[in-house]
């Protein structure tokens, strides 16, 4: 019995017969599982942190050069996951990512205004590049360097953010929600990556996507705990 590519038949029988299913049959079917999860929730998980620039009209805080490398970072993983035949539980919430992400960036831009004209010039180059990238179409050697180089990128991308947070002592208008599920999609990336024998450089991706994620998500509570108490001595 299989639905999406998940074989229910192992874990029916053994409940059938009045027993657990064994370590081997429910690992791979929770990560099967966590994997949908995981593409079901990506489909909303940068809309908190748009609806929060769109609420008041400002993008205080935010790293623009942060964003814009997370586009490039998660075009080069899909287009890299889909091009190797992993199965779409393991990466399909890239896709969903990548669009909000470009969404994203349009609205910071549009709330960054006005905006040098040398800053329009990365829009335009990565969208020269990008339909070649995901359509798979360079060389193998070429696209296993560009997708280890896309961990780097990912790394590159939140460490603006997190210095800027340091700096400021401040989130400014980062969202809770979409930081949160940024650091739990990571966590669960891990075990989903690891069960479905991905390649270790994907691993790597998802262990830095907690260890950054994680940085800023602590971030916005410790900030948020010394803005409130400071507004309340100021009462």
């Amino acid at each position: 019995m299989a639905f999406l590519g998940i074989d229910f038949s192992c874990a029916i029988g053994s409940l059938r017969l009045g027993n657990l299913p064994d370590k081997d049959c429910l690992l791979p079917l929770i990560s099967k599982l966590l994997g949908y999860c995981i593409v079901a929730a990506s489909t909303t998980v940068k809309v908190p942190q748009i609806l929060k620039i769109l609420k008041h009209r400002s993008v205080r805080g935010l790293s623009v050069i942060g964003f814009e490398l997370e586009v490039v970072g998660y075009t080069i993983a899909l287009a890299y996951c889909f091009h190797n035949g992993l199965p779409f539980s393991a990466f399909g919430e890239l896709a969903f990512l990548l669009i909000q992400a470009i969404i994203l960036v349009a609205v910071i831009y549009y709330f960054s205004q006005p905006m040098p004209t040398l800053t329009w010039i990365r829009p335009l180059l990565y969208c020269a590049v990008a339909p070649t990238v995901l359509a798979g179409q360079i060389d193998p050697v070429l696209f296993e360097a560009l997708y280890a180089s896309q961990h780097a990128i990912f790394l590159v991308a939140r460490i603006p953010q997190i210095w800027k947070n340091f700096s400021n002592k401040s989130t400014g208008e980062l969202s809770f929600l979409t930081c949160f599920m940024n650091f739990a999609g990571s966590i669960v990336r891990v075990f989903t990556s690891i069960q479905e024998k991905a390649p270790t450089s994907v691993v790597l991706g998802s262990a830095i996507g907690v260890m950054t994620n994680g940085t800023i998500l602590s971030q916005i509570l410790l900030y948020r705990k010394s803005e409130a108490r400071k507004e309340r001595k100021e009462k």
